[in-house]
């Protein structure tokens, strides 16, 4: 897989724009452009195989460089990525309250 430098700047701003649907749709943020541009990516390669491995139609596809990105599936697999990552933020915030808590009590 090769890509020219044009080809790898739609990439990114393609994945950015999948990002930030993702994180409209979902009401959480991962952070700035490159967070939702990586977050994209990620989405890309999730929602790809899902949709593949599911055998499921290409609804919205853009090629960049030859290469298809399925947009819809893209989203799909970042929104499923950011659901993740903000339960794990959760269980993470509520892990360090009760540790705070063990150490107020232990004083």
């Amino acid at each position: 897989m090769s890509l020219s430098l044009g080809g790898l700047l739609v990439l990114l701003i393609v994945g950015a724009i999948v990002g930030v649907i993702a994180e409209m749709l979902v009401g959480a943020s991962v952070g700035g452009f490159f967070a939702s541009a990586v977050l994209g990516f990620l989405g890309a390669f999730i929602g790809s195989w899902g949709g593949h491995a599911l055998h499921l139609p290409t609804v919205f596809t853009v090629a960049v460089d030859g290469h298809p990105v399925e947009v819809v599936w893209s989203i799909l697999g970042a929104v499923a990525l950011l659901l993740v990552i903000s339960v794990l933020r959760r269980m993470g915030r509520g892990r360090r309250s009760l540790l705070r808590r063990a150490d107020e009590y232990g004083r």
